[in-house]
């Protein structure tokens, strides 16, 4: 394997405890080069060399930790080589001990043993917590951060707590949210009527044996409420998707521990490693062929892989050792709603979903949903930035001017960029509800007052209509406005320390482009100074325009005009044309010719649907990018062969790629009958070989990878290791997303890059 360089910032005790000398060790056994150093939030380091080495260093160093230290996070972050030699132990960096705000930490080893000891005070006490874990980010409400300054301030300390609590030598000297049962917040078990049926331990136990009875469950957590219930029942499970009005979409998972996941899934080294880590995220693991345990079809219908957590709060803990089967554990929010945080609120949000609720009161300072990740590639990439992640900061190769970035639309997330730092914010969601918004403004807001942060411009999508535009213009500030995937590609340069050139692959659903149409399958040519639309996909029509997002049939329509007029719009032997009636074809068909309703668009994202349209796997969608991820499900593990044709036409000096050849091969495949998989695998095979085609044409060594789109795995995989046999350096995602959440974080690179040369008066 080629050589690679790791950076992995280091949080939690490691300073005094030996962790530099240990780090040299494990470094030297492994033959790589680097250097290791101290640091205001506990350490930073780098190794460098070989691929597979790097990454058994990584396994091996939360596993291997010396006596008496403990992690709090552990940020792997690679970066090209730099060719390090030797390893070295560095001075403490310099810089001022910024008050950085760790986020949600998951109950460490200790503190769950003490939880289980029949012979200690914590004994099945859910609000067990030290100074290596627990709630920080969920209670914070004002900095400096003290007890007073959490939502802890309203339990006095007993005096046993207290003791700890002002012993250097003790694990709990300055935990903020230490307590116990004498002296700390406790649980209720609330009907839906908000009657308590049970209190303190008795309330857990009559909620695990609820579970077993097929109920469903409101468990009040870290950052949020979530929604169990038993996901070896159909009954249950159908029952939360009906009450949730979630048809489809696939439901997490939280199983007992790692050996229950690995009775469901396959996991290597770096997924085991992500799956049990301090950031208890989320992650997306493949099936295992014959599971030793089972969880019912509904939980995550026809897909290949499984979203599962590993508890991350004592309470969690406490619950399975009641109930020890896998649950589902999904947010419990309504549908496009935040997650409910104020027990009296959620008992009248989700009065109609959950049958009894598992409270406590503890108030939570912000909501902060769970984190999703996968391993691609060997490394790790969030889909959702939330608890265990949130809101720690990004770092930025230079100092700019103090920006607030308000991200886009959908899946939002914003960033305040400090010098040489860009703090992102929790994962918010969609902006298409009141709550929502006033969730949006809430965040920013609280952020800005944590850190006494006064910005000197904002910045913002280009689209005029995004409820976070028209924040953003509101303010007063100066506004810099960048274009949706220009932010997508300078969000992964910046997620990779890197900055322009580069050729920026930003596929997705949308984003509205300087030409004032739909962008979404772009190549821009990335610089300092701005980027230039190298090339794009061929555009087509979307009759219907938003309602081509609910009805993957449309897209295919919109390809098949463009492919035969109006004729092509009644080849019945199509799923997509036998989906509509003859009417609906003839409105469909005028309004196509006519340009009505139908705007033109270069989607990736609805490529993906039409493909799957065409294919027969979905005519119609209940959840954002249903049919690309189906697309995706019928390609995982099927042999691709040949690529469909995407060949590159130029116009007016910008590359089009053109997708007719390969929707005629498809075409013709559906006809023959080819298997679907099949079928799948050579629309992805060649949507790989064009971005290799056009990384090619356009020269620039350097490639980067972003949108929504780069979440599919077959799509990223194929498009990684084709662009590195090709010679090029291909750059993903990390530690922001490639969708939407990662926008804030592209928008700040770009303000930066622009405020340099032009500051705010």
């Amino acid at each position: 394997m080629p050589n690679e360089r790791l950076r992995v910032a280091v949080r939690g005790a490691v300073q005094g405890v030996g962790f530099r000398p240990f780090v040299h060790r494990l470094a030297g056994e492994l033959g790589l080069a680097g250097w290791v150093a101290n640091d205001a939030g506990g350490a930073v380091l780098e190794v460098e060399g070989d691929a597979d080495a790097v990454r058994r260093f990584l396994v091996r160093l939360p596993a291997e930790l010396p006596p008496h230290s403990a992690l709090t996070g552990l940020e792997p972050t690679f970066l090209a080589p730099s060719g390090l030699e030797g390893f070295e132990i560095h001075a403490s960096l310099g810089g001022a001990k910024t008050a950085t705000i760790l986020p949600d930490i998951a109950a460490c080893p200790d503190c769950l043993r003490e939880m289980r000891d029949p012979r200690d005070r914590r004994y099945r006490y859910p609000f067990v917590n030290c100074a290596h874990c627990g709630p920080r980010y969920s209670i914070i409400e004002a900095l400096p951060y003290d007890r007073a300054a959490t939502t802890m301030k309203r339990w006095r300390m007993c005096a046993a707590c207290l003791g700890e609590y002002e012993n250097p030598g003790d694990r709990r000297f300055h935990a903020q949210p230490i307590a116990c049962p004498d002296c700390g917040p406790r649980v209720e078990l609330w009907n839906g009527d908000g009657a308590v049926l049970a209190r303190g331990d008795e309330a857990v136990r009559a909620a695990g044996r609820a579970l077993s009875q097929g109920r469903v469950l409101a468990v009040k957590g870290v950052g949020g409420f979530q929604l169990w219930a038993d996901a070896r029942d159909p009954a249950a499970v159908l029952a939360l998707r009906g009450r949730k009005a979630r048809r489809d979409k696939p439901f997490a998972l939280m199983v007992r521990d790692r050996e229950a996941a690995r009775a469901l899934c396959d996991l290597d080294a770096m997924e085991e490693r992500l799956l049990a880590s301090s950031e208890a995220p989320i992650v997306l693991l493949r099936r295992a062929a014959d599971p030793r345990a089972r969880v019912c079809d509904p939980v995550a219908p026809g897909n290949p892989r499984l979203g599962v957590m590993l508890p991350h709060a004592p309470l969690h803990h406490l619950l399975f050792e009641e109930f020890p089967h896998p649950v589902v554990a999904t947010s419990g929010n309504l549908s496009e709603e935040p997650i409910s945080t104020d027990e009296r609120r959620a008992l009248e949000d989700l009065r109609d979903v959950a049958d009894l609720f598992l409270v406590h009161d503890r108030p939570i300072a912000r909501a902060v949903d769970d984190s999703v990740a996968a391993v691609v590639e060997g490394r790790e990439m969030l889909l959702r930035r939330a608890r265990g992640y949130a809101p720690l900061p990004i770092p930025a190769r230079e100092g700019g001017p103090r920006v607030l970035a308000v991200g886009g639309h959908l899946k939002n997330a914003v960033a305040l960029a400090l010098d040489r730092a860009v703090l992102v914010s929790q994962h918010i969601g969609d902006l298409s509800t009141e709550n929502a918004c006033e969730a949006f403004r809430r965040t920013i807001s609280t952020l800005q007052d944590l850190y006494d942060f006064r910005p000197e411009a904002v910045v913002c999508d280009l689209h005029p209509d995004y409820v976070s535009t028209r924040y953003a213009r509101s303010l007063g500030l100066p506004v810099v406005e960048v274009q949706h995937h220009h932010a997508h590609a300078l969000s992964c340069l910046a997620d990779n320390g890197l900055e322009p050139p580069a050729l920026g692959v930003t596929w997705d659903g949308s984003g509205w482009g300087p030409d004032r149409t739909v962008w979404g399958g772009e190549f821009l040519r990335v610089a300092p100074d701005g980027f230039v639309r190298f090339a794009h996909l061929r555009a087509f029509s979307l009759p219907g325009g938003e309602a081509a997002v609910r009805e993957p049939r449309r897209c295919a329509l919109g390809l098949l005009y463009e492919l035969g007029g109006r004729e092509a719009l009644d080849w019945e032997d199509l799923a997509p044309v036998a989906a509509f009636g003859a009417p609906e074809r003839r409105t469909l068909g005028r309004m196509l010719e006519r340009g009505l309703s139908s705007p033109r668009t270069t989607s990736a994202g609805r490529l993906f649907d039409a493909a799957a349209s065409l294919a027969g796997l979905r005519q119609t969608a209940t959840f954002e990018g249903q049919a690309a991820l189906e697309l995706e499900c019928a390609a995982t593990g099927a042999p691709a062969g040949a690529g469909y044709p995407f060949p590159l036409v130029e116009e007016g000096g910008v590359v089009i790629v053109d997708w007719e050849p390969a929707f005629r091969a498809l075409i013709s495949d559906v006809r023959a009958a080819a298997p679907v998989p099949v079928v799948a695998a050579r629309f992805h095979a060649g949507l790989v070989g064009a971005v290799v085609a056009v990384a090619r044409r356009a020269g620039e060594p350097r490639v980067a990878l972003s949108g929504g789109c780069f979440q599919n795995r077959v799509l990223l995989s194929g498009a990684v290791r084709a662009l590195r046999a090709a010679g090029f350096e291909a750059l993903w995602h990390q530690r922001v997303p490639p969708n939407d959440g990662g926008l804030a974080l592209g928008q700040a690179a770009a303000a930066a890059l622009v405020l340099r040369e032009a500051p705010c008066a």
